[in-house]
């Protein structure tokens, strides 16, 4: 489980190619744990790329810079360390895994991070059970193939609960919002909201400023062609909802 301590994840100057394409341009900030982030940014400006690149997939790769999680190369960390060491990525689009039972999943992830000295089944079942009516979903889905005939909201909801399920230090979101409905829009964004406590970091990766309503991050950094641009508080997400980001690709801050 996560603790109420405090942990940094600090990310300097960050290049990340694709394919010999630079996407990532010098990315610098730092997250830290019990607090709530939003990253905005029109499409094409870096922001999953910077997701992935954390996480450590293969096709992302890291050309200079540095990620420290706690004073620690983060880079220099294969990617089941990386979740071991308390860094979760919920999938833009969560991927169907057919005849892997939800539970069975769910049980395995969760193993990951435990021994069987330090596994407790019976405190998985309660927090799994509260996890599902925060999320509002039926407990017949665990029995069903992860993801599999699943609906747009019902698969975004599968990826907060598995961040529910393995406590990390540090998630970060992929665009938790694309592709919902209103209704499904808040309530993911309202079960999102009752993970945010003092032992974990946020961060949601956004186009749009209506999951913004649920989740109330204390700070919004913005990408724009491979960098951080600008950053400031929740009302930044506000003024990008109803100016959109040409003023900050140029630089400049419109008049009222």
């Amino acid at each position: 489980m996560a603790t109420s301590a405090t942990h940094t994840l600090d990310v300097k100057d960050l290049h990340v190619e694709v394919g010999g394409k630079p996407i990532l341009k010098g990315v610098s900030l730092t997250l830290r744990s019990g607090e709530l982030t939003a990253m905005m940014g029109p499409n094409g400006s870096g922001k999953s790329t910077l997701a992935y690149a954390l996480m450590g997939h293969p096709k992302y790769k890291v050309t200079k810079g540095e990620v420290k999680l706690d004073g620690k190369d983060l880079l220099a960390l294969p990617v089941d360390q990386r979740a071991r060491a308390g860094l979760f990525l919920g999938f833009q689009y969560p991927q169907e895994v057919s005849g892997l039972s939800l539970s069975k999943f769910l049980w395995t992830s969760y193993m990951q991070r435990h021994t069987a000295e330090t596994a407790d089944t019976d405190q998985f079942g309660k927090e799994l059970t509260q996890h599902l009516e925060w999320l509002g979903m039926d407990e017949s889905l665990l029995k069903r193939s992860l993801n599999e005939g699943f609906s747009g909201g019902e698969k975004k909801r599968v990826e907060v609960l598995q961040m529910a399920t393995l406590s990390p230090i540090f998630a970060i979101l992929d665009e938790p919002d694309s592709g919902l409905d209103i209704d499904a829009v808040k309530s993911v964004g309202e079960a999102v909201a009752k993970l945010d406590h003092p032992g974990v970091g946020i961060m949601v990766i956004t186009h749009y400023q209506r999951i913004l309503k649920y989740v109330k991050p204390q700070r919004v950094f913005v990408m724009v062609d491979g960098a951080v641009a600008l950053s400031g508080g929740r009302e930044l997400a506000e003024e990008l909802e109803a100016k959109g980001y040409d003023w900050v690709k140029l630089g400049v801050v419109p008049s009222a």
